[in-house]
């Protein structure tokens, strides 16, 4: 049996968050779009699923069309069975959605969500493919001094995460 690793980069304008994870089930597709849409109202994303039986399709949903573009381009390059990727609109957070998606009874596994350049490592073989795991930003450059610790706190205060 011959494997051939490849590295898939996510490709997304920059300042946009993605998830992406793993399921089992074509319904995914609805009922990842309900999660969202039930959670944060008026939400903007686009959303993949790949089928990874019968005709084997890259099933899509949103409420943007932009971003269901990019989700399905990124989707189809990807290729792997089950894999599913949520892109979300600028202004919005994997924070505020990613217990909703992990509550989807088909959500297996959620491999990242950020807005950090991602490149997917996936396997193929004669089968189809399969996620090996996500590379997602840049390798860890040091350990946080007290001015990071000041940074990191007086940020997720400004922004609201904290009190």
């Amino acid at each position: 049996m011959a494997l051939e690793l490849k590295v898939v980069p996510i490709e997304k304008p920059e300042e946009l968050n993605v998830i992406l994870g793993q399921s089992h089930f074509i319904k995914t597709v609805e009922d990842i779009h309900e999660a969202l849409v039930n959670t944060v109202p008026g939400i903007r994303f686009g959303l993949a699923f790949c089928e990874s039986s019968g005709p084997a399709l890259v099933r899509a949903s949103g409420t943007d069309p932009e971003l269901v573009e990019i989700a399905k381009k990124n989707a189809l390059a990807v290729g792997a069975g089950h894999f599913f990727i949520v892109v979300l609109g600028k202004g919005y957070y994997p924070i505020n959605v990613l217990n909703a998606i992990k509550m989807v009874p088909e959500v297996c596994h959620i491999y990242a969500a950020s807005a950090n350049p991602m490149q997917v490592i996936v396997a193929e073989t004669e089968q189809g493919r399969g996620i090996l795991g996500v590379i997602d930003g840049v390798a860890t450059r040091g350990i946080e001094t007290e001015a990071d610790v000041a940074h990191r706190k007086e940020f997720l205060r400004r922004i609201g995460y904290k009190m």
